[in-house]
This record gives structure tokens, sequence and C-alpha cells, in this order.
């Protein structure tokens, strides 16, 4: 059996549900972006907004997706780093609870957390402080973490680590993993372009984009970017939103129609996305097919606050019940 691992910041997602946009105003936070904060900003924002509706949950990009693989049958498995205090433990009970194996790291600083401000758009934007997590360093990642894997993803919001990335490519290959890339946010696609052009096309696979990444890195709109970027990987996805998906792997292309959904949260939609596309490639199915069930566990979670779908709803996605197209 194929298994996964992946690799990410390993981070506690404390979830806010806004009225309207005067906090992100506030505090400088552009809509539908990932901002790192320090220590300081971090705790203002927490307690500007602890008496708010706030849901505090395990997440982090790699971390969404591997849950998400777990549950539909796949063994995957998580590397990151946590403080050793409450929410390093919560991160831990939680990818333990879903079936995820940790190859934990410890630190003295404390875990990570990313604020998730959720708009009445449904649009999230992100205020990130990553304490122990941007600890992860090239030589914490041994050669034996990835043995027995035949996968191996990376959140794009580890590549401004060169090093670190570097690495654990590196190492994936020398073991023959398939490896993806998910570029996870625009601005560090911006501020990292020659890095990724240079990994992708000598140790990437798979990429995924949504429309605003495929156009920092390809400077075209989705239709041309999906083509530009097939260039240098083997199997190019451009997710649309709403618009579906364009997945393109050699002169094979097709566009992928987004299911229908009551979306109430963005939050993991690309992360479980990932999960669905990288389960069925992993289980052999041709790539249609593996953006439907991409397209599928998309929609669900984006129904829910939060990136965890139930498990009840994992289960009908799995055994075809949620199905509504050929």
């Amino acid at each position: 059996m194929n298994s996964i691992l992946g690799m990410g910041n390993a981070l506690v997602d404390i979830l806010v549900t806004l009225d309207d946009e005067a906090l992100l105003k506030e505090f400088r936070l552009p809509r539908g972006t990932m901002q790192h904060v320090d220590s300081a900003v971090s705790a203002e924002l927490w307690e500007t907004v602890r008496s708010s509706r706030v849901r505090v949950v395990a997440g982090g990009s790699a971390s969404n997706t591997l849950t998400g693989i777990a549950a539909l049958g796949l063994p995957a498995a998580f590397v990151g780093k946590t403080g050793t205090d409450e929410l390093g433990r919560l991160f831990a009970d939680d990818q333990a609870l879903h079936g995820v194996t940790s190859h934990l790291l410890t630190s003295r600083a404390p875990t990570g957390r990313c604020m998730v401000f959720i708009t009445p758009d449904t649009e999230r934007t992100m205020a990130t402080f990553l304490g122990a997590a941007i600890e992860l360093s090239p030589e914490d990642i041994q050669p034996s973490m990835f043995t027995g894997y035949t996968y191996f993803h990376i959140e794009g919001y580890l590549v401004q680590d060169h090093a670190l990335i570097r690495r654990a490519v590196e190492l994936a290959g020398e073991q023959n993993l398939t490896v993806s890339l998910d570029l996870s946010s625009y601005n560090v696609v911006e501020a990292n372009k020659q890095f990724l052009a240079d990994i992708i096309e000598k140790q990437v696979d798979i990429v995924f984009a949504n429309e605003a990444e495929a156009a920092a890195f390809t400077g075209c709109r989705p239709a041309e970017a999906v083509r530009e970027l097939g260039k240098y990987c083997r199997i190019a996805v451009v997710k649309v939103g709403s618009g579906g998906s364009l997945v393109r792997s050699g002169d094979e292309e097709y566009h992928q129609p987004a299911y229908p959904a009551n979306a109430i949260d963005a939050t993991g939609a690309g992360d479980l996305y990932a999960a669905g596309f990288l389960y069925a490639h992993a289980c052999g199915q041709p790539l249609r097919q593996c953006g439907d069930l991409a397209s599928l566990a998309a929609a669900k979670v984006v129904e829910v606050i939060g990136p965890r779908i139930d498990m009840e709803t994992w289960g009908r996605i799995k055994s075809g019940e949620l199905r509504i197209r050929n």
C-alpha cells in the first residue's frame, strides 16, 4: 500500500468569525493573505477576539492534508516541530486521534498558532505566529524519516527556508518518493519565485496552486498558467474556487468543475483538495478521478467551520455515496 509523509508548520488554528473587515483593517492584515506576526501582535489579536466566536483546533496546511488522507484510509505521517506546552500536546493528541503518525520534534519555544479570521464572504485571512514551528531545521530532517513512504508532501509556507526544503526534497528523491508541493500563498511565491522554479523543475512531481499563486509564479491567468506550470512538473493543478480547477499532465488537460457547496468558511479547502487528489493518485486513479475526489473533499470542508470534516462524511466520500458526477 502506498503511504504519504508530509512536512509543514505544526500550528494550532484559532478560528475567529468576523461580522466585517474592521479588525483586518485595524491590524493591517490584507484580506485573503497569510501574514507573519510576532508574539506581541499575536497576543494583542488574541486579547481583542477572545470573547468573540472562537474555535481552537490543530491545524497547519500539511497537517490538514495528512489528516484527510488518513481519514480516507492511507497511512499518513507528519514531520514538524512544536513546543512542550499545552498547545503542543493538543497538536500531538489531535494527530493521534485522526490516525496520523507523528514525527514531532520539540523546542523550548511556544507552539505556533495561526489566527484565522473568517469574513462574511467565507474568505479567510491568517495572522501566523510560527513559534517553535520555525525552528524546524535541515539538521532535524533525517533519512530514516522517509523510509517506508511512497509520497512526500510539502506545504509552501516552509519554502522561505531554502536549506530545509533542499535537504527534504533531496532525501525524498534518494528514496524515489513522489514529491508534491502546495504553493500555499501568493506572497510566499512572489518572495521565492526563482528558488521555487529551480526546485519544482528538478525535484517536484505534483504542484498545487490557487489562482493568485499561479499568477504570481507564471504571470498568467489560470488557463495559461496551468500550461506554464505544467512545463516545470509532471502534474500541475490550478484551483479557481467556485470555478473549479484545471489539471494538466503532459498533453492531457481538463477542467474539473467545483462541487456545489453551502460555503461558510474556506479554511482548509486547498489542503483537503490536496488530500483528495493525493489519495486518489496514490490509489492509481486516472487524473480526472483524482480531481473529482479532490473537488468533493474541498466542497465538504467549506460547509463547516475549520479544516476538519467529520468521519461520517469522510466515509460517505470514500464510499462514493456523495458523488454526483461520473
